[in-house]
């Protein structure tokens, strides 16, 4: 844990038992939640605690999230105030609900372009 902790490219080279273990994961993705994206346990990618510290630290990584939390409000309102382009990743629905939007415009104007037809 302190390996992965202190040095998040560690992680490229930790075994499969330590990416799969939530604990591990935590730490790592609360230090640089680009990590997200080697978590390869499908259950990691749909644990709200996890995706949550990493789309707080970089929004773009709720592409790696589980199809459940890109449609989950306040996980997606966390990946795009982050940043804005997290909309992009954002299920339907959300792209489609004006709260999301707007916090997703604030942080990044352009970002309406992945807004629906009915917002934009």
């Amino acid at each position: 844990l302190a390996a992965v902790s202190n040095d998040v490219c560690a992680l490229k080279f930790a075994s499969p038992d330590l990416r799969a273990d939530k604990d591990v994961m935590l730490a790592v993705v609360s230090n640089d939640g680009r990590q997200l994206q080697f978590v390869r346990d499908t259950k990691l990618r749909a644990d709200k605690d996890l995706v949550l510290a990493a789309v707080s630290k970089c929004g773009s990584m709720l592409q790696f999230a589980s199809n459940d939390l890109r449609a989950h409000k306040d996980v997606v309102l966390a990946a795009v105030s982050s940043k804005g382009c997290a909309l992009e990743f954002a299920s339907d629905e959300l792209r489609a609900d004006k709260d999301v939007a707007l916090a997703a415009a604030s942080n990044d104007g352009s970002m309406l372009q992945f807004a629906s037809d009915e917002l934009r």
